[in-house]
């Protein structure tokens, strides 16, 4: 094909291509409690109740080794303040699933960093958290200093197996 007639074929196919949706803006939620490590309740400012899933991290069940810690570490980082939430989807279980900010620091990134989750790479690709991870299983601290911490998503499958054999 002669470049004259390319660029207006290559004009229309690009015409008719839909843009990619930008994404939306943060909002700011006021964290009313934490749940999880990993989940929390926010307000939005009509007062509704979102419960919020931290994207791209995953934190001990509470009757895991490190569960309470990992809940009382995101209670100390944002409950009672206003947070900045990046939703980034919803969950099969209605949830936001999102990216929280609080004065000015990326607290899913702050979790792993402090030895408290898992970077959760089954649904999350993120290379900020999978560095943060590798620096917290380097120092051994936290979770990682157990000799074979089990990740919460394996400990999950467990506790269903074992409630279906009672």
């Amino acid at each position: 094909m002669r470049p004259a007639i390319l660029l207006p074929v290559l004009a229309a196919m690009l015409a008719s291509c839909v843009p990619l949706a930008a994404a939306e803006p943060p909002v700011k939620w006021r964290v009313v409690s934490v749940h999880y490590g990993d989940t929390l309740t926010a307000l939005d400012a009509d007062k509704v109740q979102h419960k919020v899933r931290l994207a791209g991290i995953d934190a001990p069940e509470t009757g895991q080794p490190f569960g309470t810690k990992a809940r009382d570490g995101l209670a100390d980082l944002v409950k009672g303040k206003t947070v900045a939430v990046q939703v980034t989807d919803r969950d099969k279980y209605s949830r936001t699933v999102a990216r929280i900010e609080v004065e000015g620091q990326d607290v899913n990134k702050a979790m792993v960093a402090a030895e408290l989750a898992w970077h959760y790479v089954r649904f999350d690709h993120d290379a900020t958290l999978a560095e943060a991870e590798r620096e917290a299983r380097a120092a051994r601290r936290g979770l990682w200093a157990d000799a074979g911490p089990v990740p919460p998503w394996e400990w999950r499958a467990t506790e269903k197996d074992r409630r279906r054999k009672r």
